[in-house]
């Protein structure tokens, strides 16, 4: 399937950037810049709790679940703002703990963004990838033990070369190393935009 990057190049993925946009007040490079960020990283969460079978159970458990799948994608255009940080926030909790303030202000920093804006935004895109993913898994019929592959189908080819960063994040409390580091692995090491996820999915532009 194509990756969840390639999913902002949609109409479907069009409708949350506008969502998202209206929400926080910010422009929608900014918001594609951010997803461009937090959407990998949030797969590396879950790649990384599901190396133990208790994770691998939850993360199944909560994909199987009907609130996830194809009901948020095929309505993305009504569901409302608030309902989706509301959901968001409780899946956040549980997939960053204590990380999620430290990645929000990465983010905000790698990118010159307002701490509360790339809260909002994160909030907002997990319950997309969660449907995304849920959507995914049943089209596939993938049990708890193929959650790794789905998840790296969904991560797409970046996943590959910017997992050893996004799992840097994830280990680390987060310091000005931790932050070159991401910004590395957002613009290329140029930092220019020409490699690295965001390159990518501007198309290198």
């Amino acid at each position: 399937m194509a990756s969840i990057l390639d999913l902002l190049n949609t109409s479907m993925g069009e409708d949350f950037i506008a969502k998202a946009s209206k929400s926080t007040d910010e422009n929608k490079d900014n918001i594609s810049a951010a997803l461009g960020m937090a959407l990998p990283i949030l797969l590396g969460a879950m790649k990384k709790n599901i190396k133990t079978e208790t994770g691998a159970e939850s993360l199944n458990k909560a994909l199987n679940d009907d609130k996830h799948g194809d009901a948020l994608l095929s309505n993305l255009k009504s569901v409302k703002a608030s309902d989706m940080s509301s959901e968001g926030e409780k899946i956040l909790g549980h997939l960053l703990g204590r990380k999620q303030e430290m990645i929000t202000k990465t983010i905000g920093s790698t990118l010159n963004m307002n701490e509360s804006s790339v809260s909002s935004i994160l909030k907002m895109a997990a319950p997309l990838l969660m449907s995304v993913l849920a959507s995914q898994k049943s089209k596939e019929n993938v049990q708890s033990s193929g959650l790794g592959s789905l998840l790296d189908s969904v991560m797409g080819s970046s996943g590959a070369h910017d997992a050893s960063l996004i799992e840097t994040l994830l280990d680390k409390e987060g310091d000005g190393s931790v932050i070159d580091d991401v910004t590395g692995m957002i613009f290329g090491r140029n930092k220019k935009g020409g490699g690295g996820i965001l390159g990518g999915m501007l198309g290198g532009k």
